[in-house]
């Protein structure tokens, strides 16, 4: 079916100051002020710029959180370890889940945002997370174990318990647990990767 067309040069520019205008709106005023309205406004371009870019005001987190979990992928293929690249498996999948959750909860206010009853949960759609968890996995000998599904009940082992987070009214609910999330974590993977 051919190559994707490429972003046009605008729009691009478009997206970027969309996305940095939003950030600052967040940090200044919190989630529940941005409107799409008030995004235009600010980024000083037209309202159906802001709604063909994002569709809906949930978009615009999504697009935020989407931004946010590229960065995040990116340190764990290629940043140091034990997140990245040069630790053993098992430690820099202790490692992932540890950095996944203290991401997770970092970015509670614009998954909650981001959440739409008409879309997937913005957290625990988990495709990147599962490729990764299932090569960590692979790399840790496991011997006969089916990693394939082993990396699916990870990932939603990893993930689900912040989706139920996600419907509390207080983010501190949610941050009071983040050390024992992180540690059941690493008991769960060292015992699975037992050999």
């Amino acid at each position: 079916m051919g190559t994707p067309r490429a972003e046009r040069a605008d729009a691009a520019r478009n997206r970027q100051l969309l996305l940095a205008t939003a950030r600052e709106m967040v940090a200044e005023q919190g989630v529940e002020n941005v409107t799409m309205d008030a995004l235009a406004d600010r980024a000083a371009l037209g309202k159906g710029t802001v709604f063909r870019r994002f569709g809906t005001r949930a978009g615009i987190f999504h697009a935020l959180l989407d931004d946010d979990e590229r960065a995040f992928q990116e340190r764990a293929l290629s940043g140091p370890p034990p997140l990245g690249p040069g630790a053993g498996p098992v430690e820099r999948l202790v490692a992932y889940g540890q950095a996944r959750i203290g991401f997770l909860l970092e970015h509670y206010d614009i998954a909650r945002a981001a959440l739409d009853g008409s879309q997937p949960a913005p957290a625990g759609e988990g495709t990147i997370s599962r490729v990764h968890i299932r090569m960590l996995l692979g790399q840790a000998s496991l011997g006969a174990a089916d990693l394939d599904m082993l990396a699916v009940q990870l990932t939603a082992a990893l993930e689900g318990p912040f989706l139920l987070y996600l419907s509390a009214s207080d983010p501190a609910d949610a941050a009071r647990h983040t050390g024992r999330m992180a540690q059941s974590w690493q008991d769960l993977v060292q015992r699975i990767c037992r050999t």
